[in-house]
């Protein structure tokens, strides 16, 4: 089969990792110097339940709860990737107003999102309990996932994930195992 062509937008507060996420996913690299985005795209073939995804992965500038919803996230974007760090509440209340901003953008309201609490390896300085981030993304009928894009733990996890929500909301993804016993 031919790879599926997938765009993920990343969105988030300005500094909580969307860029150190997708430079670790694509490069398998952690970069320790804070160099604001405007915007990057990466690229990057994966395969999931034998099926090849070109993936391209818009890397967006910070927002805050003043920023307008850039229109061109709107358009061609099959899914969002929603960050905080757990250890800003600013973050984790900015995270909330771009969620209802892509809501009202859309008009539709189930969008595939995974929300992402980054920044785990800092759990002293945690401010946002995992419960708290499940809680926001069942609300929202989100997936929910923490990590450390230092560490490399679960970031291979997002994309994956915000993959398999995509799928399931094109109705691609069944719920139940495809065996039967007969």
């Amino acid at each position: 089969m031919p790879p599926k062509q997938r765009k993920i937008a990343i969105m988030g507060y300005r500094s909580v990792g969307k860029s150190s996420l997708s430079i670790q996913f694509v490069d398998g690299q952690f970069v320790d110097s804070y160099d604001p985005t405007i915007e990057n795209v990466f690229t990057k073939t994966t395969r999931i339940r034998s099926q090849d995804y070109d993936l391209k992965l818009v890397d967006t500038a910070g927002q805050d709860e003043y920023s307008i919803f850039p229109a061109q996230y709107s358009m061609d974007i099959h899914g969002y990737v929603l960050v905080y760090s757990i250890t800003s509440l600013k973050s984790f209340e900015v995270v909330q107003v771009i969620y209802e901003k892509l809501l009202d953008m859309m008009g539709k309201i189930q969008v595939p999102i995974v929300l992402v609490g980054n920044k785990t390896d800092l759990h002293m300085e945690r401010m946002i309990s995992s419960e708290e981030g499940k809680r926001l993304a069942i609300s929202w009928k989100a997936a929910f996932i923490e990590t450390s894009a230092k560490q490399n733990e679960s970031v291979a996890d997002v994309f994956h994930t915000m993959l398999l929500e995509i799928e399931k909301a094109n109705g691609n993804v069944s719920e139940k195992p495809n065996c039967s016993i007969s």
